[in-house]
């Protein structure tokens, strides 16, 4: 705004960041047995190690390939991490989707990452992740998916740009990583995947406050007075 409009006041600009319910992603929440036993049946492979998840439709924006990459460094590593993908194929985006499994194919990880489409059941995927990732290749504006995972009290790991970098900064700096270099990535997902600092139980960005902020913003220019201008 102050760049494109250099003679705005300062204080007539109004930040108000978008929000997540904690009662909806309660702090370490765990899914019922019913949903444990589903998901085992529905993915036998998934057992038995840790779990790295990028949620996000499948555009080349999320950075799906960096994250194929980097679960191929971890396996070279020795290290016999899961990788999922979860997020809704686009028919305009079904090409890219096809190049991802082609990746995943040619790098020998058909056991390794696992395409799970969109699911409605997100709480759960975050809290059976050891990891949850954000490697966008532009900087987002607040990064939704990076907060319900932090509200869950899972540890996550993003690039460090945009808004999603400025929530780590402020909630869980130890994820954050420098943005597009793949070998810091590697080396701090493998750092947390040794001892992952926990994440912070307070909810810092509530839903409610958004809402509250935003009608008390309605109000009072509601009750300002009106230019002729």
């Amino acid at each position: 705004l102050q760049r494109h409009y250099p003679q705005l006041p300062a204080n007539q600009i109004q930040v108000i960041q978008r929000g997540v319910d904690p009662t909806a992603f309660p702090y370490g929440y765990q899914p019922s047995a019913a949903w444990l036993v589903d998901w085992r049946r529905q993915y036998p492979q998934r057992q038995d190690a840790p779990v790295l998840t990028l949620p996000g439709r499948l555009s080349r924006l999320k950075g799906h390939e960096d994250f194929i990459e980097l679960i191929a460094r971890l396996k070279a590593r020795g290290l016999p991490v899961r990788g999922l993908i979860v997020g809704g194929v686009e028919p305009r985006r079904q090409r890219y989707a096809d190049q991802l499994q082609q990746k995943v194919r040619s790098l020998g990880l058909e056991e390794g990452i696992l395409f799970t489409g969109h699911r409605d059941d997100m709480r759960e995927i975050y809290a059976i992740s050891t990891l949850v990732l954000s490697l966008s290749a532009q900087p987002e504006s607040f990064g939704r998916t990076v907060l319900e995972a932090l509200s869950l009290g899972t540890p996550v790991v993003s690039y460090d740009h945009g808004g999603i970098g400025e929530i780590l900064a402020r909630l869980y700096p130890a994820g954050l990583t420098p943005f597009g270099d793949l070998d810091a990535l590697t080396a701090r997902v493998g750092e947390l995947l040794i001892a992952a600092p926990p994440a912070p139980p307070e909810p810092a960005f509530p839903l409610q406050r958004m809402l509250d902020k935003t009608l008390a913003l309605y109000e009072s220019l509601l009750q300002a007075p009106r230019s002729l201008a």
